[in-house]
């Protein structure tokens, strides 16, 4: 969940890690900090808070080529100078910077305080430097290697010393790492954004791989030596991709960007002609998981949420058995994968520790697993057996916006591929895919009204208790609609499906409460009215989300906000619209760090 930024070349290193730190700030953290490698010494900056503190602390200076920089969020220790990274060895001559969670660090802390090493943190981080300086010999990458023998956990790491200032170990299991490739220099990030600025070649450090960095050289093992080779890639986003482009904030710029960015997503995958949707990813199993016998789906937050509607979607359209699982939860509760169980992934990054854990499981029973991911070359799309790439550009914004539509679109879009397949009509396909297609037109139509969105933010902002309510298809949209609520305003907010409120949370509605119910046009239109009534009896104040035509509602609620007409089971990739904006304006309204929420992170990388 932390950011990683390294350089080793012949230019000065602090500018570039600076630069870099900056670009990974959407990720979250709580400190940052750089260790700049030097024949003399190897010299630790780091600072509690946001990148601005450090950089009124550190010599700007410097001059040296070999650098490594770091922002933190805290697991092991408090959020403060001393806990922050990199992580310097009892000599300073030796410094670590690391994302994730070493297991046995209580062991090895033990271990090494009885040989004499002094602590200076609460971090499982420092034990990785200690342990490496008193495993070094000379050489760097040889003491690196023994330590991470004695290590259990998750790791990207990065490694300097001042014995070796024109060397950078890294490392990594189970935490993104990925080396972007210059002219006599190299680079080392956890995310691709860092580095976007300098080369857009990297290779991906795979897990049990190492690799030893130097300005001209990049030579990758494994933890036993032996060698790995490795394709330099292209990086497919581009610098523009990652700026603000004018907005106030990436989440309302993403949030904008959907039409654009679902038109990307779909694009080349349905032929309007022959009512067929054409998925490459899938091709090679196409006859597996047409004669899958069950599916599960896992994600984590927003893209469990996008799961539960292709849940809906599978067995309406496939009619096959599909259940989704919160990732965290399926490793842990022995499941039962029998044979023709197709498991699929959804991760907007790639690298949720959970999710990543979850298709472990299910490929070790034997099921045939697929992801949904957005970033190319990350850790579920390179480990699962085949998978659907979203498309939808890079999201920066921590409250997923662009990339929960766009997984919708996917798993319609893979939905729709296995129904035609089956028993599917080609005038049902026809119709569906038509109707997808259509929905970036829609979507665009959605924000030309975005002002909308904001008057209901203004009224409500100061509600501290909000419910959302939907049935059949935005159900999951109603707990996506809370959720961006309340990761990023801070107002607490419950999504429901609309027949269990009267099963308990009806006793929540007070007077002026704010309700957001979603009654677009659909089989349990009705029974969602029946909803809005027991809500106003009650004194609560109705948002309602309706199709356009739907005047009868305004006479029923206090707000509308309208949304195109579509297929039922497309519905979310509109509805899903109002609600994001309603969060974005009640956060800005209540002076909220819209893109970089309290205790939250982009990519959780832990468990």
């Amino acid at each position: 969940m932390c950011g990683i930024i390294g350089y080793v070349g012949h230019r000065t290193a602090l500018p570039i890690l600076i630069e870099g730190l900056r670009r990974l700030e959407y990720r979250g953290y709580d400190s940052a900090g750089v260790a700049l490698a030097s024949p003399n010494d190897v010299t630790v900056t780091k600072s509690a808070g946001r990148i601005s503190a450090l950089e009124q602390i550190i010599d700007v200076e410097s001059t040296q080529t070999t650098g490594l920089g770091h922002t933190r969020w805290a697991t092991h220790g408090a959020p403060n100078d001393v806990n922050a990274h990199p992580h310097a060895d009892s000599s300073g001559r030796i410094a670590v910077i690391h994302n994730g969670i070493i297991e046995n660090d209580r062991a090895l802390r033990t271990y090494l305080e009885q040989h004499g090493v002094t602590f200076t943190s609460d971090t499982d981080s420092e034990v990785l430097a200690q342990l490496i300086a008193q495993l070094y010999d000379g050489n760097l990458e040889k003491a690196v290697r023994q330590a991470l023998h004695e290590v259990s956990g998750t790791y990207g790491i990065a490694v300097v010393c001042a014995d070796e200032p024109g060397v950078i170990i890294a490392a990594r299991q189970g935490s993104p790492l990925i080396i972007g490739v210059g002219k006599d220099e190299h680079l080392l990030a956890s995310d691709a954004a860092a580095i976007l600025a300098h080369t857009s070649q990297v290779v991906y450090l795979g897990d049990g791989e190492m690799a030893r960095i130097t300005p001209n050289e990049l030579r990758i093992t494994t933890l036993e030596a032996v060698p790995v080779a490795k394709e330099v890639e292209e990086i497919e986003w581009s610098l523009e991709q990652i700026e603000l482009a004018g907005y106030d904030h990436f989440m309302l710029k993403e949030i904008f960007e959907q039409p654009a960015a679902l038109e990307n997503c779909l694009r080349g995958r349905i032929d309007l002609r022959e009512g067929t949707v054409h998925l490459g990813g899938l091709v090679d199993c196409a006859r597996e998981l047409v004669r899958a016998k069950r599916i599960i789906l896992t994600g984590c937050g927003t893209a469990w949420h996008a799961a539960l509607v292709g849940e809906y979607l599978f067995e309406e359209l496939a009619r096959i058995p599909t259940e989704t699982e919160y990732g965290s939860e399926f490793r842990y509760r022995n499941p039962i994968v029998n044979e023709g169980t197709v498991v699929i992934a959804v991760s907007q990054s790639g690298e949720t520790t959970d999710t990543i854990a979850a298709f472990n499981e299910a490929k070790q029973r034997g099921a045939l697993t697929l992801g949904v991911v957005n970033v190319v070359g990350s850790s579920l799309a390179r480990g699962t057996d085949a998978g659907v790439y979203l498309h939808v550009g890079p999201e920066i914004g921590v409250a997923s916006t662009k990339a929960f539509t766009g997984q919708v679109a996917v798993l319609a879009l893979i939905a729709c591929f296995l129904g035609r397949r089956k028993h599917m009509s080609p005038t049902a396909a026809m119709q569906f895919i038509t109707a997808l297609s259509q929905i970036p037109t829609q979507v665009a139509r959605v924000l030309e009204r975005a002002d909308d969105a904001r008057k209901v933010a203004e009224k409500y902002q100061q509600r501290e208790n909000w419910l959302y309510l939907g049935r059949g298809y935005n159900y999951p949209v109603a707990l996506e609609g809370a959720l961006k609520l309340k990761e990023i305003s801070y107002i607490h907010s419950e999504g429901l499906p609309a027949a269990e409120m009267k099963h308990g949370p009806i006793a929540l509605i007070t007077e002026g409460m704010p309700v957001v119910v979603i009654a677009t046009a659909g089989s349990q239109y009705e029974k969602i009215i029946n909803n809005i009534s027991e809500v106003r009896t009650r004194g609560g104040s109705v948002i309602a989300i309706a199709t356009e035509g739907d005047r009868e509602i305004a006479k029923m609620v206090d707000h509308v906000l309208y949304v195109p007409d579509t297929l039922e089971p497309l519905q979310p990739l509109l509805t899903a619209i109002p609600l994001q904006l309603i969060a974005y304006h009640a956060a800005v309204i209540r002076g909220c760090n819209v893109d970089k929420p309290r205790n939250l992170a982009k990519s959780v990388t832990v468990e």
